[in-house]
């Protein structure tokens, strides 16, 4: 097997020119994107779309930062604030609706441990895998084979160590889960803070409309 055929097969591998050439329309596409007039919206997704693997109406904030772009999945209405790395040497699967605030780091990539393997040039990818309806806080890390599950809240400045279950809130170094999300949680926006009559009236017309 070529590096590229064992990367792709979740094996230790070594980035040689092939693997170097594949990265090479990422950077194109990463630089284009991280350069491009910021307030044409029009242009972002466009590049967006040409970069990412599989996407529906997706946008990024630049600058972003990533290695192929093409093992990056994400559902319908991504968003990606300023600064956002995925390293997407394994894949990278993103449900619907998800939100990443700023400084927000996905890594699939990983090296041995021992520096004697590890310095033989030897890496590895696991894939990550995010549910639906996830919003990450700003400056997270979610290190490589984490499984975050549906309706999930990461807190600011965690790193998503081992696997988050569904409907949590979640934070921390490691990351551990705080609470579950319940039905009080619905009419709050901050802490104990609740939308007034005429937002909350707004919020279930969206609500609606979407049923």
């Amino acid at each position: 097997m070529n590096n590229i055929e064992r990367r792709d097969a979740g094996l230790p591998y070594i980035s040689d020119e092939s693997v170097f050439e594949e990265q090479k329309k990422a950077r194109r596409l990463t630089q284009e994107l991280n350069t491009v007039d910021r307030s044409d919206f029009e242009k972002i997704s466009e590049i967006v779309k040409k970069l990412l693997g599989k996407s529906e109406n997706a946008f990024i904030n630049p600058p972003f930062y990533c290695d192929y772009g093409t093992h990056i999945e994400v559902g319908k209405n991504f968003f990606a604030n300023y600064n956002c790395t995925i390293l997407d040497v394994a894949k990278v699967k993103i449900g619907d609706n998800c939100q990443m605030a700023p400084n927000v780091a996905i890594y699939t990539a990983g090296h041995p441990v021992h520096p004697d393997t590890r310095n033989t040039m030897y890496e590895y990818g696991v894939e990550v895998v995010i549910g639906d309806n996830v919003w990450i806080g700003g400056n997270s890390v979610i290190c490589p084979g984490v499984n975050i599950g549906n309706n999930v809240v990461i807190g600011a400045g965690s790193v998503v160590t081992k696997d988050i279950p569904e409907w949590c809130v979640a934070a921390g170094n490691p990351c551990k889960v705080i609470r579950k999300i319940t039905e009080a949680d619905r009419r709050l926006y901050f802490k104990d803070k609740e939308f007034d009559d005429e937002a909350w009236e707004h919020v279930k017309q969206i609500q609606n409309e979407k049923v």
